[in-house]
């Protein structure tokens, strides 16, 4: 914890790289937040603490056992994490430290079998968007990219820059008049080269223009 306490913790609340959790009863949903930790900027789970912040202590050591089979069978590939225990109040609390992932997307069981991969926005975990993954794969490779200047590419960034609002990735597509593939493809290399930003809002994904600092 680098020299501060559990309750310094605490008082910072649940945000883009702390969540707090009053038990573990789910691997699947715990892989949630290690796939969503992992894939954004990495964090902490603080084990036996109420949403409000009362610290209820951990029931049971399986939960130990929970996390470390949702870092290790549920996430593909496996999240680095590492745990702690604190005594506050009469009560255990397990600080869980999860490390950002240098291979993403890191993926996460779900009951139904199904892999999906998370991102950490504020204090939600939520799916990551088919521009992420496109993202991820382009950070993964070694080849260079570029964004070519013809006359359709530059009608696109026309797009951006008369529309401050932003496009989901939808209406993107169905706008610049082109497949839902060649769109994730470009919005990907959009964001890699500073030129598109991507918002959460509205319990969407939009894209919009970069604007300069």
């Amino acid at each position: 914890m680098k020299g501060r306490t559990l309750q310094d913790l605490i008082a910072e609340g649940e945000h883009q790289q702390q969540d707090f959790k009053y038990e573990i009863s789910s691997i699947s949903k715990i892989a949630h937040s290690l796939s969503a930790f992992a894939n954004t900027d990495g964090g902490r789970l603080l084990v036996g603490v109420r949403d409000n912040g009362r610290i209820a202590g951990v029931r049971s050591e399986e939960e130990i056992y929970m996390i470390d089979a949702a870092a290790t069978s549920y996430c593909f590939p496996p999240v680095s994490c590492y745990w702690e225990t604190v005594v506050e109040e009469g009560h255990t609390v397990l600080i869980v430290t999860i490390e950002k992932s240098e291979d993403r997307p890191v993926r996460a069981k779900e009951q139904d079998g199904q892999k999906r991969a998370y991102v950490r926005i504020a204090d939600e975990n939520i799916v990551a968007s088919p521009v992420h993954l496109a993202l991820w794969k382009q950070q993964n490779t070694s080849s260079g990219a570029f964004i070519p200047l013809n006359e359709k590419e530059l009608e696109i960034l026309q797009m951006f820059s008369a529309t401050p609002q932003g496009f989901t990735l939808n209406q993107f597509y169905k706008k610049a008049g082109i497949n839902r593939y060649k769109a994730i493809r470009i919005l990907a290399d959009y964001i890699r080269f500073g030129v598109v930003d991507m918002v959460f809002r509205d319990h969407q994904f939009f894209f919009v223009e970069k604007k300069e600092l």
